[in-house]
């Protein structure tokens, strides 16, 4: 009996001492506060006061203002006032979602308000003394404005509205801290059967000293488990670094490994998990006269994934994470190996796309489409003025609907042949304006395609209604298809150079301009476009073979000719040929996109010689009741048909 009280008292305390030890206590090692903030109607505000030290951090609210105050930083200072609803567009809501995260490790103070992140204090090396060890301080009492159901790790601590929130901290090695984060991480990591080590947590850092006879330097990123012999990331700095410090004679290279922050914003694409950080103390270094070179050693990157490099750019907003390619120049050294040369200091990585869709041939496929849309703009300004003339001598309802698709699909194609060299030229400032206008002339087009199966539809099956007078058409194609494209351009960054990535150089895209690469523009595109260009192919299916149906039995469909240039002529009439966009997957991708290439960007030459060659038919005395070059005919052939019934 006596040795089993002592056996599950030894229990006991080793049960406890294993609690203990691992950290079961209120204090954390980074911070993730999160909260309501409960406010006014009124404008709202954001007051920072941090400098550096290690004592306390405290985040209060009132009616108006959301405040974090403290010492808890290595190295960063910031006394700043942010107008939250300016930056923010925030509604007249009486709450707010926040968060606040601290990591000290990186020296990383990060603030999310409905889940939109503003850096406060970016990234750094390490230092010798990191602000951990926090634990929850005396609160503030209730009030009608604050901070409600206030959390720690997403563990509510408090449900009431209080004033604020204070966190004290305690300094530690960073060393010894950095030492613990990595076998706390690798504990898990077994469990869970990944491979964290702890670079992730800990920033490695070199100060390079440029003296007077300063030739350069190579820093070396320290070796880690996931990377080989060889090193992932090589820099290379330049004396011409020397030249534009000036004064200053100290260089930090920093070796990041990725952490949240540097994917902020990415959807499409990831940052490697290495970032270089180069800078010089309280100086901006841009156009060097030397670039800087970076070799990056990672993983295989497909030849379909493109990948730039890019730096961390905060000029033109210092709260807000923005990667860049200007600056930069990425050479490509196989698949594992990058190379980039850049001319500032900031902060490095490669870009990667995640969701590679580059296009094989582009440059036979440009070629294709130039040569098209040139041609059709030819062919449309024949038919326009073709069907001018044939207007002034015969009274065929449908001449006005065929004149309002050839002036649409002119405008189409002027504007689709000039897209790249404008993109190339102007850039975004043309773009903005080129881009919403070629959008219109594509809904202008699909609609006057639409146009004509209801005209075709109405002329077959409304022998005795008369049709829509002509002004109807015009409003219908030509003005209800501005309405969504000045929705989009009042809602904005909608507009803008789109780029086409070719599979055999990824670094060297095709620009033209359209609807950005973005998840608005996205939405965009399926709402407008793909909505309007599925009614369509659709419906211009069913009337073809309503039109297939009433034609073949009578004795004109023998002549084949005449058969063969009414259904094809009307398939490019009712836009039909559109609807291989939705075939282009699987192995026929490449024949179905040169198809659809090949008959859209002809469209207009079709169209013309359709109509040219059936009013020469007609001329011969060879015609039929689709046969003309209207649909006007088949109209009075129903007619006819009806009254001799």
């Amino acid at each position: 009996m006596e040795c089993r009280l002592t056996y599950n008292l030894t229990v006991v305390f080793t049960l406890l001492f294993v609690l203990l030890s691992t950290g079961l206590s209120e204090n954390d090692r980074d911070l993730d506060f999160c909260g309501i903030w409960h406010h006014g109607h009124g404008s709202l505000h954001l007051n920072v006061n941090i400098s550096t030290g290690c004592s306390e951090i405290s985040i209060s609210a009132n009616k108006s203002t959301l405040s974090i105050n403290g010492q808890i930083t290595s190295q960063c200072r910031r006394l700043d006032v942010i107008h939250l609803t300016k930056l923010f567009g925030l509604d007249s809501a009486e709450e707010t979602n926040f968060c606040l995260y601290w990591e000290p490790l990186l020296d990383q103070l990060k603030l999310q308000v409905r889940e939109k992140n503003l850096t406060l204090c970016w990234p750094a090396s390490l230092q010798d003394s990191c602000c951990t060890d926090l634990s929850n301080g005396p609160n503030t009492p209730e009030a009608p404005y604050g901070i409600k159901n206030g959390m720690v790790k997403r563990d509510i601590i408090n449900d009431k509205i209080m004033t604020a929130y204070k966190f004290r901290g305690t300094p530690i090695s960073c060393r010894l801290l950095c030492d613990q984060a990595s076998q706390g991480s690798t504990q898990v990591n077994m469990q869970r059967g990944a491979a964290e080590i702890a670079e992730h947590h800990c920033a490695h850092s070199y100060e390079v000293e440029m003296k007077q006879d300063f030739r350069g330097y190579e820093a070396t990123a320290p070796p880690s488990e996931h990377v080989s012999a060889e090193s992932s990331v090589i820099v290379q700095i330049p004396p011409a670094v020397k030249d534009a410090a000036k004064n200053t004679s100290k260089v930090v290279c920093t070796f990041f490994k990725n952490n949240s922050l540097f994917q902020e914003g990415l959807t499409k694409v990831r940052i490697l998990s290495d970032v270089v950080g180069i800078t010089v103390e309280n100086k901006v270094i841009a156009n060097l006269s030397e670039p800087i070179k970076i070799a990056f050693h990672h993983d295989v990157i497909p030849k379909t994934h493109s990948r730039k490099c890019v730096s961390w750019d905060t000029r033109k907003d210092p709260l807000q994470v923005s990667w860049l390619t200007d600056g930069c120049e990425t050479r490509q050294q196989g698949e594992e190996h990058t190379e980039c040369l850049c001319n500032h200091l900031t902060y490095f990585s490669v870009l990667v796309q995640l969701e590679p869709r580059p296009v094989c041939h582009l440059l036979a496929l440009t070629a294709i489409t130039s040569v098209g849309c040139a041609v059709s703009v030819i062919s449309c300004v024949a038919l326009i003025i073709f069907l001018c003339k044939k207007r002034r001598r015969s009274n065929e309802q449908s001449i006005p609907v065929h004149l309002g698709l050839a002036i649409s699909f002119a405008f189409l194609n002027l504007l689709f042949f000039f897209t790249g060299v404008l993109a190339n030229v102007g850039g975004e400032r043309v773009c903005a304006w080129v881009a919403p206008c070629l959008h219109y002339a594509t809904l202008s087009s699909l609609t006057w395609m639409g146009i004509e199966v209801f005209h075709t539809f109405w002329l077959v099956h409304m022998i005795f209604r008369p049709s829509p007078r002509p002004y109807v058409w015009s409003l219908l194609g030509f003005v209800l298809p501005a309405v969504p494209v000045f929705l989009l351009v009042a809602v904005g960054d909608i507009y803008g150079v789109r780029e086409l990535q070719p599979c055999d150089d990824t670094t060297n895209p095709y620009l033209m301009c359209w609807m950005k690469d973005t998840h608005k523009a996205l939405l965009a595109h399926y709402f407008t476009n793909m909505i309007i260009l599925v009614l369509l192919v659709f419906s211009g299916i069913l009337m073809l073979f309503l039109v297939y149906r009433e034609i073949r039995t009578r004795d004109e469909w023998k002549q084949n000719r005449v058969a063969f240039l009414s259904i094809w002529g009307l398939s490019c009439l009712f836009g039909t040929t559109w609807g291989l966009t939705f075939l282009d997957y699987g192995l026929l991708s490449e024949f179905i996109l040169f198809l659809s290439c090949f008959l859209n960007s002809f469209q207009g030459f079709l169209l013309m010689l359709r109509f040219f060659m059936l009013d020469w038919i007609r001329k011969q005395g060879d015609s039929s009741a689709l046969g003309s070059t209207s649909t006007g005919s088949t109209r009075q052939h129903m007619l006819q048909a009806h009254e001799k019934s």
